[in-house]
């Protein structure tokens, strides 16, 4: 069997599925693989994890999506894997920046001041 794929066929690829751990730049994602092994001399199962440097053509993942990834020609100097589809998007909640004052008006202060303007006798 030759490893030469007739013009319109392609070779078979390996496919994997694994979760966003990074996103490391434009169109580059770090994708992080989970397996578990038994230890060589112990036996005790011991979990492991491969890292794959994969490419991401439109941006659309975000850190913590599963997605399939398939190994493609060498696209940089580390990436050899593309995203194929997103499996199950990340849960996450939108990010909101707070400002100062809004945590200064959540937090309790120490010292409460009456109208007149000393401090509240303590109990």
């Amino acid at each position: 069997m030759s490893s030469i794929a007739t013009p319109g066929q392609r070779s078979a690829r390996k496919t994997q599925i694994g979760f966003v751990s990074s996103r490391s730049g434009d169109k580059s994602v770090k994708v992080t693989i989970a397996y578990k092994t038994p230890h060589p001399l112990y036996q005790k199962v011991v979990n492991r994890q491969t890292v794959l440097h994969v490419h991401d053509e439109k941006n659309e993942t975000k850190v913590g999506d599963k997605v399939e990834v398939m190994e493609t020609r060498p696209l940089s100097r580390l990436k050899r894997w593309r995203i194929v589809t997103i499996v199950q998007k990340a849960v996450t909640t939108d990010a909101v920046a707070i400002s100062e004052t809004d945590v200064a008006a959540q937090v309790p202060t120490k010292i409460t001041k009456t109208d007149s303007g000393a401090p509240a006798p303590k109990a």
